[in-house]
């Protein structure tokens, strides 16, 4: 029998690079920034593009669905971006940016029809992904835009669309461990899936990000120099697994095979990605670093 959760592990691994050549390509960049954002401030883009499609929303709101972000910071710049440019602006600019960043990625190859099938595949797991929505509001809110016609714009939004639907599980899974905000990064960090630094875009002060450390020491799962403790790679294991399980209903409807297929057609653009340099090796996502869940 397939072991789901474990492919949804392997899935956004690969198709996370296809989602996050927006952010990294300087020719989409700055489409981004020619909306008036700080091409400086990971932050602010982050919100905008990412928070465009819930609308206009309160600071409140996005703190509530970014979770990691400090609310200090999210205060910052809402409602702000939001006076900079209005979310149907954003939306726009995001499709334009995405598209320039796979045709710069892709080049010829973003005719042929192996990317065509790619993200056919990728919009049928999508799909799925759209009709279990409850309690995951950044991927309710990317599922209700409309499609692209392009086939590798259709790859990008099924990419989004799926990683927002794991991402929402994610906060649930972080929600259930007791980790707040500063909390999930600093045990993120302690298992070694990046370095401190990597989190500063997030908004953490020196002394919220110490305050953290000590509550999750007196919790037993953080060591005084800030290294995880067994309970504390056993904690982040569980989060990590109950995220794996919340997001394998997609992967399922492709069924093994499915998932196997995608990860062949897909493999020239992750190499396009990779080799491009563009795409820093330490991510706050801790691409290709998150260690797998052990076996229950």
């Amino acid at each position: 029998m397939a072991d789901f959760p474990s492919l949804a592990r392997q899935m956004w691994h690969r198709m996370e690079p296809v989602y996050a050549s927006l952010y990294f390509v300087p020719q989409a960049a700055e489409k981004v920034a020619a909306l008036g954002y700080d091409p400086d401030s990971p932050a602010q883009k982050s919100l905008a593009l990412r928070g465009a499609p819930l609308g206009a929303v309160p600071a409140e709101l996005l703190t509530a669905v970014f979770h990691s972000f400090s609310p200090r910071l999210v205060a910052d710049h809402v409602p702000g971006i939001w006076d900079t440019a209005t979310p149907a602006t954003v939306l726009d600019t995001r499709v334009r940016a995405a598209d320039t960043a796979l045709r710069t990625l892709l080049g010829d190859r973003l005719t042929e029809p192996s990317l065509a099938e790619a993200a056919e595949l990728a919009r049928t797991a999508a799909q799925e992904a759209a009709a279990r929505l409850p309690g995951r509001p950044l991927a309710a809110a990317n599922a209700a835009l409309p499609w692209p016609e392009e086939p590798h714009l259709v790859l990008w939004q099924a990419a989004n669309i799926l990683r927002e639907h794991r991402g929402d599980g994610h906060v649930a899974a972080l929600t259930a461990a007791g980790l707040d905000g500063c909390e999930a990064l600093v045990s993120f960090a302690a298992i070694g899936a990046a370095p401190v630094e990597t989190f500063a875009s997030r908004g953490w002060s020196a002394q919220e990000w110490a305050a953290a450390r000590e509550r999750l020491a007196d919790r037993g799962l953080v060591e005084p120099d800030g290294t995880a403790t067994e309970q504390g790679h056993r904690l982040r294991e569980d989060v990590e697994r109950t995220t794996d399980e919340l997001a394998a209903a997609p992967y399922e409807v492709l069924g093994e095979d499915g998932c196997a297929r995608l990860g062949e057609l897909t493999t020239p653009l992750i190499e396009a990605v990779v080799t491009s340099g563009l795409l820093p090796e330490e991510n706050t996502l801790g691409i290709l670093r998150v260690p797998a869940p052990a076996p229950r």
